[in-house]
Order: structure tokens, then sequence, then C-alpha cells
């Protein structure tokens, strides 16, 4: 299972993936049912996560059921706890939006819940984050996770989130974070060879390598950066129960 896992998602495109991967991860999952993970976005329980990962799979990482990843159920639990999102009605943008949050997000805020993305297939609006289509202080909300690594420019990507945010709006901008981590953020557009950026930059398709500085590249664009160990807070028993990484920072920029 971790060498098909690891192949689909080398190998086949994105769009293509969350089009079809759904239903054939369901069934996967009738046999690895039971009581030792449950998922928190979906609420269906497991005897272990399938692996996940393009060329190292981590184990207990992927629910089939709504196929969330450990960096979902954090912030689906840290929304819950530290934020009135699921208790207030909100205005959000979700860039590239991910499966397991479109339907649930949609039934929390109806028509004020808005995704957008250049090519993913699950987005109702079509767009660059580099250039948002929306007016200034729009939302109360984005969700833009696992996106600014792969932008050409993510400071103005970030700078665009800040615009279109209402002021004390927040964003949550998880990026991947590769040990080992540096000081500073390595990036190089004019590296096109796939195997050359997956070996500096973690993945094929990604432009950067973020280090220790990413708080402050938040701040550059106009938000105020907080990095919050809120997993930490956490037991350990929840934390294993959930299938979530200890230590994993979340990242979110607040609009002064």
């Amino acid at each position: 299972m971790k060498k098909v896992i690891s192949w689909l998602i080398r190998f086949v495109p994105r769009k293509y993936l969350q089009r079809v991967g759904g239903f054939g991860l369901k069934v996967v999952g009738l046999f690895y049912r039971g009581s030792a993970v449950t998922c928190p976005v979906c609420n269906t329980s497991y005897r272990t996560f399938l692996p996940y990962g393009r060329i190292k799979p981590r184990p207990n990482a992927l629910c089939p059921q709504c196929l969330s990843l450990e960096r979902h159920r954090l912030i689906w639990l840290y929304l819950q706890d530290k934020t009135t999102f699921f208790t207030a009605p909100l205005r959000v943008l979700h860039i590239a939006p991910e499966a397991c949050f479109i339907p649930r997000f949609e039934k929390l805020h109806g028509d004020r819940y808005i995704t957008g993305d250049i090519e993913s297939p699950l987005a109702k609006v079509k767009m660059d984050i580099h250039a948002i289509p929306f007016p200034e202080n729009t939302f109360d909300a984005v969700l833009c996770n696992h996106v600014l690594e792969h932008v050409q420019d993510d400071i103005q990507a970030m700078r665009e989130i800040c615009r279109v945010l209402k002021p004390g709006g927040f964003s949550i901008m998880q990026v991947p974070l590769f040990a080992p981590m540096g000081d500073v953020t390595i990036e190089d557009t004019t590296i096109t060879d796939p195997r050359e950026r997956e070996r500096l930059f973690g993945q094929d398709d990604h432009v950067r390598k973020y280090g220790r500085d990413y708080s402050r590249r938040i701040e550059r664009a106009g938000l105020r950066a907080v990095e919050d160990n809120f997993v930490n807070t956490l037991s350990r028993e929840k934390q294993k129960a959930y299938g979530l990484v200890p230590g994993e920072i979340i990242y979110t920029g607040f609009k002064p």
C-alpha cells in the first residue's frame, strides 16, 4: 500500500487524484476499520490511518473516508478550539480547497464560503493567488494550506491575502517544513529540472524550501504572524487518537 500511494501522488497530477482517488480509498478503508484512531473531520474510526508520502510514506497519515491528513485534522481541531469558525457566520475564502473540508465548510457557512484555485476542479472560482479577484476587506478568514511553496512570489500572494481580509481577520497558511530546517528560506525559480527541485525543495513542483524565517515572510506581507503550538496543548493520547504530529506549528496571519 505504501508503494502504491507513493507512486500515485508522485506521478499522477493532483487534479486527477482529486476526482477519482476518494472512492478507491473508501473501499480500502473497509479493511482498516477499528477503534485505535478517529478522524475528527469525518468522525470515522480505524485501526490505523493509511500511509502517505511521495518518497518516504508516513505511517498513520491518510484518512480513507474523507482524505484528511495530519495537518487537516490539526487545522480542524484548531479552528474548533481557538477560533469562532464553527460558531459564527463567517465569510471564508479557501484557496486550493481540500476535499475533506469542502462539504463540511459549505454546510457551515453556505454561500459565504468561497473556494478558489488556478487549476483545481474542486474550486468554484478560477483565480491566481497573485491577483485575488475580490475587493479588499472582504473575508473574515482565508485558508491557504500547502500552496505558497508552489507559487512564483509568495510575498505577493500573502499581500493579496492580507488585502482581501477584513481588519481583525485571520489566515491559516501552512507550508511543508522539511528537516533539516535552515534559518532562511531557499528559493530559485530558475531550477526547472523536476528531480533537482525534488532534491532541493522536497518536491518536484515546489519552488522554495521554507526555513525558520517563515513568520518573518508572513509579516513582510503586512500580517501579524503567530506560531501556535496548539498540538502540544493536547494530551499524547489525543495526539495519537487523531493521528497528529507532535510539535507541528499552526502558522496564522492576522490583519491588523
